[in-house]
């Protein structure tokens, strides 16, 4: 009886300090997102321990553009690097918000666009209607928080 409240006492210290040491974090800039960080002072993504955290990704139509789904295809795309920068990938989203100047008329396309890169289970996902975005020009932004445990 006495090894075994040792060993659990053992084990509860040893889970104690592992508790009480932060995890990593690292700051993701990857090959072409440096003004984000240099212009704008801010980190593109974020991985703390098992959590990656994408900072919000504006799309927009370029130039010649009829459509938004160009833009938040790009955006998207933008957000897949980034999660791959810090070793996950859309099927680790957790949760998503995305920001819209003009939600009614936006959800359909933006939606169907999404469903090209989002599957089941689905992320929790916040949707909200907004005046304005930086930079100029752009209709939505996306951000999102994945789980991605290192092996």
């Amino acid at each position: 009886m006495r090894l075994c409240v040792l060993a659990l006492a053992a084990l509860l210290a040893a889970c104690a300090a592992q508790a009480q040491t932060p995890a990593p974090v690292e700051h993701i800039t990857p090959p072409g997102w440096e003004r984000a960080r240099d212009d704008y002072h801010y980190t593109p993504a974020v991985r703390a321990g098992d959590f990656v955290f994408v900072s919000g990704v504006p799309a927009g139509r370029a130039p010649g553009e009829e459509s938004d789904d160009p833009g938040y295809d790009r955006a998207f795309h933008a957000i897949a690097g980034l999660l791959a920068a810090a070793g996950a990938d859309w099927s680790d989203v957790v949760e998503m918000t995305t920001y819209h100047t003009d939600l009614p008329s936006q959800f359909a396309a933006f939606s169907a666009v999404k469903d090209r890169y989002v599957s089941a289970p689905y992320p929790a996902w916040t949707a909200i209607d907004i005046d304005r975005l930086l930079p100029d020009g752009a209709s939505v932004e996306i951000r999102v928080t994945a789980y991605a445990p290192r092996d």
